[in-house]
């Protein structure tokens, strides 16, 4: 693992520096703006420079499974967007970077094979050169990566706060707990369907306004996994779900097509199973079970539930109860928006994990597709795909919630 703070002079210094994060800092804004980044370099040395308003503290390390190295930068906005053709030079086949939490943010460079990171610094800004962060990669075997990698592995961040803690059991608040997730976020754009919109932006904007819907019932606490443009791993976000107690859980997303594919319409509505109901569903879950892959997750550590007869019979019980939610929100669709011509599916997302937790997916639509794109970036389309949603939900939640004042935590079909 290698730190990295400012340099204060402007010759470069010896690799590998290291100096204690947040050193001189005190007078400085809280926020660097990270203005410009750039690719030099070949397959012997690549160097990648990033041009800040000011120097800020980071670290670098690397993960394997695919090779990649890890930028984590404290206090620093992306203000830039490089072409593809920037994108790639040298060891880096592709980058990527966005916020990864609040404060934080993260540069994901992945590497054409095994590499070490030489050098790792940043410069001051001195005479009208903005500040720069600077890493230089060389190539290494396969052995000598793996050693790095372990050897630099940063501790386990703890698990982030529940956003909304469920009230005690003598609150008497029980009304269902209904807890919205945005797909992807911070550095996981997700799709863009080739155009300007970034999946990650629709799906944030159409959590959000649903959420207001279902707060002005009074019927449900919501929980949203994010409320603003940062990342969640996959399995936070089926903890959050499982602390908040949620009796509903709702992930949105928008697919696309491989280019060239631009026939594909409509909404689909997804619940998990071991087995695809189709080749496509298979794809699109490999696909969003990626996200920590792209984020710069280290997914060594992660483990399957420990699975056991209870665990078993709640799976089950909980497949059912998903399975009458995802029909019922497929017929509010039909009658609202278009939906896909198969638009009840099933394939083993690992974000509809939780094993007592009612949990669907929403494919709201097609990104790679003009219409679509179209629809999902449209006010009233909005309007209508929300209220669909909502009436889904109140079909689900009306046994218990019809005359009774005191309601129970879980949905009865």
């Amino acid at each position: 693992m290698v730190l990295g703070a400012a340099g204060g002079a402007r010759a470069e210094p010896p690799p590998p520096l290291v100096m204690a994060a947040g050193a001189d800092r005190a007078a400085r804004p809280v926020e660097a703006a990270a203005r410009d980044a750039r690719l030099a370099g070949d397959g012997q040395r690549t160097r990648l420079v990033v041009d800040l308003d000011h120097a800020v503290p980071f670290r670098a390390f690397t993960l394997g499974n695919p090779y990649r190295v890890i930028l984590d930068l404290s206090g620093v906005s992306f203000r830039f967007s490089p072409g593809p053709d920037r994108m790639r030079r040298g060891l880096v086949s592709a980058w990527r970077f966005g916020a990864l939490a609040p404060g934080k943010a993260r540069m994901v460079l992945e590497a054409t094979g095994p590499v070490a990171i030489d050098r790792a610094f940043v410069l001051d800004a001195v005479d009208g050169e903005p500040a720069r962060m600077v890493v230089d990669l060389v190539p290494t075997d396969p052995a000598s990566f793996a050693q790095a990698s372990a050897a630099a592995r940063p501790p386990a961040p703890p698990p982030a706060a529940s956003p909304a803690a469920p009230p005690s059991a003598d609150s008497g608040d029980t009304r269902p707990v209904i807890v919205l997730d945005p797909g992807h976020g911070g550095i996981d754009t997700g799709t863009t369907g080739r155009s300007a919109f970034a999946e990650k932006t629709i799906v944030l904007e159409t959590a959000l306004a649903l959420r207001d819907k279902l707060e002005k019932t009074g019927l449900y606490r919501v929980v949203m996994t994010r409320t603003e443009d940062v990342f969640i791993p996959l399995g936070e976000r089926v903890r959050i779900a499982r602390a908040n107690r949620a009796a509903l859980f709702v992930s949105l997303h928008a697919d696309a097509l491989a280019a060239g594919d631009g026939q594909a319409r409509g909404a689909s509505v997804y619940t998990a199973s071991d087995t695809a109901s189709d080749a496509d569903a298979a794809s699109l879950a490999e696909k969003e079970n990626k996200a920590d892959l792209i984020a710069g997750v280290d997914l060594s550590d992660e483990s399957d539930e420990v699975a056991g007869i209870l665990v078993d019979l709640a799976r089950r019980e909980t497949h059912n109860f998903s399975a009458v939610f995802a029909r019922a929100l497929v017929a509010r669709f039909k009658g609202a928006v278009r939906t896909h011509r198969t638009p009840l599916r099933a394939a083993g997302f690992k974000v509809l994990g939780a094993h007592d937790v009612p949990s669907v997916l929403v494919e709201l639509g097609y990104m790679s597709t003009p219409a679509d794109l179209k629809l999902l970036t449209s006010d009233a389309w909005r309007e209508r795909v929300t209220d669909a949603i909502m009436q889904a939900i109140d079909a689900f939640f009306a046994p218990q919630l019809a005359g009774t004042a005191q309601r129970t935590a879980g949905p009865v079909p």
